[in-house]
């Protein structure tokens, strides 16, 4: 047997800043949308712009927006909701007070992003549990509430948390009760509790899955657990309908990956308004010096140097391009970095406007 956790962060985003503006709690807020610099907080009424929502305050979510939404359409819905131009400086900040709070109490996680990892809790529990006790569970609850207590003393914010014999149901159980919910689930209880929710539920399974299952008659996770395997099979591929229907019998066999290199770390941003290479050359020039530097003090702070310097321009008709650039030698200098992609965007067209800038690392080795 098998205790996993899965710790998601509530309104990750939203919380960092409330500790900012302590005043605004309990109204309606979102992120997203802008950079620092200007009015801190307005709202979205008369909002004009192509931003997009990174999170949400579950006061606003109760108004029908949510993350990945436009703001212009945020704004016809909640037009008194309140707007926060994120400060992901700050968001890493935290994440890493929250990663390291948790790693004290149960060092063996696997770190998803910014707001979210996953736990073993096996070894814990089989140390905390004497041979004759009844319900090992029971150390797992208390473990996970000492973790939920331990996040909140390091951060001050709250996290939801979901245990059960493995990742794909721990991934669910985090969601059910937010926010600052804790949920066990036994294998036993996938009928009852898991069953009944939509088939969007299992991480895995996304929009175009969805509408697919849904056309067969398939809504919920139990309907998808009832369905013929073989039809799933011959619907969806040997893989993937294979899997579909161990993931509605909620079977997972997969390891919490305490280590993984990354491949590459990239910094990008996407403009307020579409900016011109030549007019607005200034802008663009101090925009992409930023991103380069940013990216050099990613590369110092987790210790590698890059052999490989990348760079993306997406354009206004959200064509994207890519371009590479291969040094002799592995470097994490941001001013090496510059030149690296400056070299890039001297192979890219600049007869467009430009909605999107970014730079990326790959290659990585270890300082």
């Amino acid at each position: 047997m098998r205790y996993i956790a899965h710790l998601d962060m509530d309104a990750f985003y939203a919380s960092v800043e409330l500790l900012r503006y302590p005043e605004l709690r309990g109204r309606p807020m979102v992120i997203g949308g802008r950079q620092r610099g200007g009015p801190e907080v307005r709202t979205l009424r008369g909002y004009a712009g192509r931003g997009v929502i990174t999170t949400a305050t579950y006061e606003a979510r109760a108004l029908g927006v949510h993350s990945g939404m436009g703001l212009m359409k945020a704004a016809r819905l909640a037009p008194d909701a309140l707007l926060l131009p994120a400060d992901f400086d700050e968001y890493r900040r935290y994440s890493r007070l929250f990663k390291a709070a948790v790693r004290a109490i149960a060092p063996d996680i696997e770190d998803r992003g910014i707001d979210e990892i996953y736990i073993d809790l096996t070894g814990l529990v089989a140390a905390g549990t004497p041979p004759e006790a009844s319900d090992p569970w029971e150390r797992a609850f208390d473990i996970a509430g000492s973790l939920q207590g331990a996040v909140r003393e390091a951060t001050g914010l709250s996290c939801s948390i979901g245990v059960t014999p493995n990742k794909l149901l721990s991934k669910i159980a985090s969601d059910l009760r937010k926010p600052a919910g804790l949920t066990v689930l036994r294998h036993a209880d996938v009928p009852v509790h898991i069953w009944p929710l939509p088939a969007r539920k299992i991480n895995g399974i996304g929009p175009k899955a969805a509408a697919r299952l849904e056309e067969m008659g398939i809504r919920t996770i139990g309907e998808l657990a009832r369905a013929d395997p073989r039809l799933l099979i011959a619907r969806f591929g040997r893989s993937y309908g294979a899997w579909l229907h161990e993931a509605a019998h909620g079977r997972d066999d997969r390891p919490v990956e305490t280590y993984s290199e990354p491949k590459s770390i990239s910094r990008e941003t996407t403009f307020e308004r579409d900016l011109h290479a030549v007019r607005d050359r200034e802008q663009l020039s101090r925009i992409f010096t930023g991103l380069c530097v940013k990216l050099a003090e990613d590369l110092r702070r987790k210790g590698y140097a890059a052999r490989t310097v990348g760079l993306k321009l997406r354009y206004e008709d959200f064509r994207t391009v890519t371009r590479d650039r291969t040094l002799d030698e592995p470097t994490g200098d941001a001013a090496a970095i510059r030149r690296a992609a400056g070299e890039c965007l001297k192979r890219v067209p600049l007869d467009r406007r430009i909605r999107l800038l970014g730079v990326r690392a790959s290659g990585l080795a270890r300082r």
